[in-house]
């Protein structure tokens, strides 16, 4: 494992050498870990898989179609919607996999 002090010196020049506040972040995330993403473990929510943040693009146009999606069937009950209406309900369960 790194020392604190290399550690340190690390972030130093990640700082040094960027002003990218994402790329700062994926770096600390890279040093740190995700840690839990609630904070506290919360009953009920099953664990978070953490994805680079150079994946902004693909989980902005994931979130666009998601919100389309709900826009259109809030309950999800049209049949092309079935399939995701039962994902969701695992993963609310605490059984889905996000991976």
């Amino acid at each position: 494992a790194d020392s604190p002090s290399s550690q340190a010196e690390e972030r130093l020049k990640a700082i040094e050498s960027s002003q990218d506040g994402f790329y700062l972040a994926e770096v600390d995330l890279e040093m740190r870990g995700p840690g839990e993403f609630f904070g506290t473990r919360q009953s009920g929510l099953p664990d978070l898989k953490v994805a680079k943040l150079s994946d902004v693009k693909v989980l902005e146009e994931a979130r666009a179609l998601a919100k389309e999606i709900f826009q259109e069937d809030p309950h999800l009950e049209l049949p092309q919607h079935r399939l995701l209406a039962r994902r969701v309900a695992d993963f609310w369960r605490g059984e889905g996999d996000l991976s």
